[in-house]
């Protein structure tokens, strides 16, 4: 029997545990035939081993397919003939690479593929950044009505942007908008640049490097919009493995979250216009937000999607209030 041992090759700082993973390679390859075939395998692997799924799909079923045509490098929404399609000894040899690293080293799956979906529109996506699964899509889907005022959108800021996913869509949605995705990480920045240009949106969308707001003084903004790294320690310990391959930087932010928010609240209203809107994702450390602050008049958002933690608020209120963060 030719076995295939798959040990998960972790580096220990990510606190993931590796997971010995025995695959009678010489079965699959032999046995298995169809593109259908390796689904049903790929989805059975994924059961047994109870991986965590929680970056872009709710189903073992819908994972395993995307897994599987991505691997062969097949659009997952293919037409459903080419699933009896067999495959090529080499196909079967990255599809079984691929389950490797999403069982043994529990890598996410947008990681191996190198692409994530964000309000219909795929991004390219490695390490070096979160995975896009912002609830602010459903936001930007209505241009942000009814928080943000009437008319012309001339500028818009993506805040912490990461990927640049958040701040393209924004770029979509107000066609006529100036766009800046600003992040800390230089690394992340080379990944929004790329998806600017698979959107070839270079005329209107510009990464640049920034601590928050250090290199934009003098700019205003109709709109910011940010997702900065909001997980409380408690959280991040207790995260699925899963969440170990992204960057620490773009989750955390001190003992409650909120380092990076309540800095990006006492800046902001420098940087917006009179009239301006600041809309912020804090996730599950809104708890910690509102204790806080609990006079401050966030209007969170009702997310018929689902999702939490997305706040706006006006640039008159973030001046009247902004000795108080």
């Amino acid at each position: 029997m030719n076995s295939l041992n798959c040990l998960a090759l972790t580096k220990p700082a990510t606190g993931i545990i590796p997971i010995v993973m025995m695959i009678d390679q010489e079965q699959v390859v032999t046995e298995l035939k169809t593109v259908r075939d390796f689904i049903r395998w790929t989805c059975s692997l994924l059961n047994e081993h109870k991986v965590y799924l929680g970056h872009g799909n709710d189903s073992v079923w819908d994972e395993s397919v995307q897994l599987v045509m991505a691997a062969v490098h097949l659009s997952w929404n293919s037409d459903k003939t080419v699933l009896d399609a067999r495959l090529l000894t080499s196909e079967k040899m990255r599809v079984i690479d691929f389950v490797r690293q999403r069982v043994a080293e529990r890598k996410p799956l947008p990681y191996i593929t190198k692409e994530a979906w964000f309000m219909g529109m795929p991004f390219y996506v490695d390490e070096r950044v979160l995975i896009p699964r912002s609830p602010i899509a459903q936001l930007i889907e209505t241009e942000f009505s009814p928080f943000l005022r009437p008319g012309l959108v001339e500028r818009v800021l993506d805040l912490c942007t990461g990927s640049g996913c958040i701040g393209i869509a924004c770029a979509y949605a107000f066609e006529e908008a100036v766009v800046d995705l600003v992040d800390i990480s230089t690394e992340a920045l080379d990944v929004a640049q790329r998806n600017i240009e698979q959107h070839e949106l270079e005329e209107r969308v510009t990464a640049i490097q920034s601590d928050l707001f250090e290199a934009l003084h003098g700019q205003k903004y109709d709109l910011i919009v940010t997702n900065p790294p909001y997980v409380d320690k408690s959280d991040f310990e207790s995260m699925p493995e899963e969440y170990q391959h992204e960057p620490e930087l773009a989750l955390t932010s001190g003992h409650d979250g909120l380092d990076i928010t309540r800095s990006i609240l006492r800046q902001a209203c420098d940087y917006l216009t009179e009239d301006g809107l600041l809309v912020v994702e804090v996730g599950n450390s809104e708890i910690h937000l509102m204790a806080e602050f609990p006079h401050i008049p966030f209007i969170w958002a009702e997310l018929p999607e689902g999702g939490n933690g997305v706040f706006v608020i006006a640039a008159q209120e973030l001046k009247h209030y902004r000795d108080e963060f």
